[in-house]
């Protein structure tokens, strides 16, 4: 994600111990599973209540892809001598840890094992835990008698989030995933005291305070989240929040895209709406990982493959369009290279593009980013407690994507894609789109009234 921000015990996916000691981890991509032990006319037994109550509704079949990964086959692995960091069962994968070449030769002989491919490496020395330490707090954030909005009155009005608000559609009843890196200090800063977050989960260190990690997830989460009138409100402030970590900020390696399958899964499994990633990825530690251009076409990671299902689970996943808009790559970074997702690019307040925006188009020629908000000068919370201004599409995404969960509550009967395709239609460059600005700035408050007229 290093290119990304420039300021600023069920059988569900992530919940194994995290290995200790091994330099090496490998993601072993399965044949099958034909082993399971689930069956698709029981899903309660694998998918939550409002899991299964977003597919029925939007009469979408669950199918092979969410069963879960066979034990058996995850017992055999573990029998070998790997142990088991995630498993994907979209993508139908293990992620182990393991030091010891001969018993990963051996997992690849396994009759049901498809391939194994190496996805982070470190030097020893790289294992040692470092303590977790908290920023200090001043938690005296400004007052704006004048909006309940404070300063980020304009971030919202640009798409008239404000008006949706003003209708009452403020996100109540909508469940927003944000997979980030760490929340540092939400759970003590007073102007965050009134965010409904639903739970926490850790697929980079099991169990390890998400609140003690690095600020960039507390940012993102703040431009959603926040629910402090007159000092800031942010843009789906009665929705409900998961925070989940997949972001490793020591290293920049394959293995965390593994960590994000696992975070999505267990977003759908818990009946997550709305999901929004400030992360995305074209370079790693390992020059020879690196995307080429030609690897952008939605399917070649398995981010990008991932965020291209989650439409087809009933969810709507808001990522940001990366920030080398000024570098030799230029281009949009995985996962915002999938299909049926909304890619948002960075503006000023004023609507001009911010110059480090990252620019499609996709390798198979899809519209990228598809829509643009604030990501210059954007207005977020700071670790310390007080409001400040960040730049990148990191906070973009967020801007926008808390508007699409209160413009999907006022439309509850809109398939995921179909709120998708609305936003993109309700663009102010609509009519001529490009691989700038994409469809432009969407006006949420037009799509409502569209919505409304259709009816």
């Amino acid at each position: 994600m290093k290119h990304l921000w420039i300021t600023l015990a069920l059988l569900l996916p992530g919940v194994w111990a995290q290995a200790q000691g091994d330099t090496l981890k490998y993601r072993v991509t399965l044949r099958d599973k034909a082993q399971t032990e689930y069956s698709l006319q029981r899903p309660e037994e694998f998918l939550s209540a409002k899991a299964l109550e977003r597919r029925a509704r939007q009469g979408i079949a669950v199918d092979s892809t969410d069963l879960p990964v066979c034990r058996t086959y995850i017992n055999k692995v573990k029998e070998l001598g790997a142990r088991v960091v995630v498993t994907g069962k979209w993508e139908n994968f293990i992620t182990v840890s393991c030091n010891d070449t001969t018993v990963m030769d051996a997992v690849a002989a396994l009759p049901f094992v498809r391939s194994v491919e190496q996805v982070w490496k470190v030097s020893a020395s790289a294992l040692t835990p470092k303590a977790d330490k908290r920023d200090s707090l001043v938690n005296q954030p400004a007052i704006h008698p004048d909006s309940i909005y404070g300063t980020a009155i304009t971030q919202i009005a640009m798409s008239h989030g404000d008006e949706l608000h003003k209708a009452g559609f403020r996100g109540e009843g909508m469940t927003i995933a944000v997979i980030d890196a760490g929340y540092h200090n939400v759970d003590r800063i007073t102007a965050m005291r009134n965010i409904r977050i639903r739970g926490t989960r850790d697929f980079v260190e099991p169990g390890s305070d998400i609140y003690a990690k690095g600020s960039h997830g507390m940012s993102v989460l703040s431009c959603m989240a926040m629910n402090m009138p007159n000092v800031m409100t942010g843009t789906a402030p009665e929705a409900s929040y998961w925070l989940l970590r997949s972001e490793d900020e020591r290293s920049e390696q394959p293995v965390e895209q593994d960590y994000w399958a696992a975070a999505v899964e267990f977003a759908d499994s818990v009946g997550v709406d709305v999901l929004n990633t400030s992360l995305g990825y074209y370079v790693y530690d390992d020059p020879a990982q690196n995307l080429r251009l030609r690897d952008l076409d939605g399917q070649h990671q398995l981010m990008s493959r991932q965020a291209s299902r989650i439409a087809d689970k009933g969810m709507i996943l808001v990522c940001s369009a990366g920030n080398a808009g000024m570098e030799s790559w230029k281009k949009i970074t995985t996962p915002g290279d999938a299909d049926n997702v909304l890619t948002v690019g960075a503006i000023d307040k004023r609507g001009v593009l911010a110059p480090f925006s990252s620019i499609g188009n996709t390798q198979d020629g899809r519209i990228k980013p598809d829509v643009v908000a604030v990501g210059l000068g954007s207005d977020v919370m700071r670790t310390n407690g007080n409001t400040g201004h960040a730049n990148g599409t990191s906070f973009a995404s967020p801007i926008l994507c808390g508007m699409v969960a209160c413009l999907w509550q006022a439309c509850p009967d809109l398939t995921a894609k179909e709120v998708i395709a609305l936003v993109r239609r309700v663009g102010d460059r609509a009519d001529c789109p490009d691989n700038i600005y994409g469809y432009g700035v969407p006006d949420l408050w037009k799509a409502l009234q569209e919505y409304r007229s259709a009816r």
